[in-house]
């Protein structure tokens, strides 16, 4: 079974950890499947985390189970941290095309071409 857990790294007094996909019989810090991001609970609240919210849906789609800390952190970034959820690859794809989208506009990339005679 796939469990989505805390991997802790940093010093002493000092805890920084990693989110990460891990078989459930593997040790806290332990062999990874895949890293999905990182959490920093020291750190100001606008930079306490970097998390790939699309690839963690994708894992509880096909039925990880959070562990108790990773849930709590999920619910606040306002992601259902049911397992089992279906996963919509093209709601995930969406939001960064979107995003994208945006910046493409603002920079315009005919004035960077050579006009063609």
């Amino acid at each position: 079974m796939v469990v989505l857990r805390l991997k802790r790294m940093g010093r002493a007094h000092k805890p920084f950890y990693r989110l990460g996909a891990m078989d459930k019989r593997s040790p806290r810090d332990g062999r990874v499947i895949e890293q999905l991001g990182w959490y920093d609970p020291t750190a100001p609240d606008e930079r306490q985390h970097e998390i790939k919210l699309d690839r963690v849906r994708y894992w509880l789609s096909v039925g990880a189970q959070p562990s108790r800390t990773v849930n709590d952190l999920l619910r606040r970034l306002g992601c259902d941290a049911k397992p089992g959820t279906p996963f919509d690859a093209s709601e995930a794809a969406s939001a960064p095309a979107s995003a994208e989208a945006g910046s493409a506009d603002a920079a315009p990339a005919e004035d960077s071409a050579p006009a063609a005679e």
